[in-house]
């Protein structure tokens, strides 16, 4: 467990048509939030909700702004299929980009797989809160949170106001 985890709330959202309906199981969502318990993030909300633009924004804004929820991941909807449509709803939701995020998942992936060129995953802010978007695979977004897990408590904390030292790690 990381010490500096404990302190930060998180949730999990997963995008799928059929894992709304109940026509397939989560299989990336659960292994997430065991992954951020194991961290030592407090589990805060779990959904699975449709690739719907609207319906996704409308869940992070929630999250947010009402919840306050510190971490928020999700998985699904990063590809390019025509149902893809997480990058989109981030597009309404985010105040700022952190692309470094995105761009390290990527670099990761594509040692592994040349289709990591395909991902359109974003990691954002909005409020005091970081949305990071991870594949719908389990493997794949297993692979890609393990990339940034390092550097989140650190972020979280920045984006709070940490007036802290970046070049001071912990």
């Amino acid at each position: 467990m990381r010490k500096n985890a404990d302190h930060f709330s998180c949730a999990v959202l997963t995008m799928s048509d059929k894992g709304s309906r109940g026509e397939r199981e989560d299989e990336s969502g659960p292994m997430l939030q065991e992954m951020l318990r194991d961290e030592g993030y407090q589990l805060r909300a779990y959904k699975i909700v449709p690739d719907q633009i609207e319906v996704i924004a409308a869940t992070l804004m929630e999250w947010v702004d009402h919840d306050k929820i510190d971490l928020i991941l999700t998985t699904g909807g990063t590809g390019v299929s025509p149902t893809d449509l997480t990058p989109e709803a981030m597009r309404k939701v985010i105040e700022k980009e952190i692309p470094g995020m995105a761009e390290a998942m990527r670099a990761a992936s594509l040692l592994k797989t040349p289709h990591a060129v395909l991902s359109r995953s974003m990691a954002g802010i909005r409020g005091t809160s970081l949305i990071i978007n991870l594949p719908g695979s389990k493997r794949a977004a297993m692979e890609n949170i393990a990339v940034l897990l390092p550097a989140l408590p650190h972020a979280l904390d920045k984006i709070k106001g940490s007036t802290s030292d970046c070049a001071n790690l912990t």
